[in-house]
């Protein structure tokens, strides 16, 4: 049975889609859930091969990470559900890894858009095949098309 659920939520078609399954799953197991967004650390790009921090960039990011983990916490909480939303800046793996083991999570949720071709997918990696590796507890991928 869980009682903690983690649900790493971007606001996506997959994570609209890990957010009603997380929905399902909270309210059979009575578990509390808490939704995280990991935003990556913002760099303006000066060359192709520099960057540099910019305060103002991370922090319409934040906001705009914010609206859409409070757009979640909003539609659960509706549910009845026990929900509570944390925006967090580093590497999604790590993150998400952290979260769960800070909040002692029996489950982690996360959604997963299948992408076209080979090159995407050499390219961009894949979230939820590299946190199944990192993760403290189970991990539920949600798969839309």
């Amino acid at each position: 049975m869980y009682r903690r659920i983690l649900l790493a939520y971007d606001g996506s078609a997959a994570g609209q889609k890990a957010l009603l399954d997380c929905h399902e799953i909270a309210e059979w197991s009575h578990a509390s859930l808490t939704l995280i967004a990991v935003m990556a650390l913002p760099l303006v790009t000066l060359w192709p091969e520099s960057g540099v921090y910019d305060e103002t960039v991370q922090n319409a990011e934040k906001q705009r990470y914010q609206a859409i983990l409070d757009d979640g916490v909003r539609r659960l909480a509706d549910a009845g559900l026990t929900v509570r939303g944390e925006v967090v800046i580093g590497d999604a793996v790590t993150e998400i890894a952290n979260a769960s083991t800070r909040i002692e999570a029996d489950l982690i949720v996360v959604g997963h858009k299948h992408l076209d071709g080979w090159a995407a997918r050499w390219w961009r990696g894949s979230v939820s095949k590299a946190l199944i590796e990192q993760a403290p507890c189970s991990v539920l991928v949600v798969i839309t098309r």
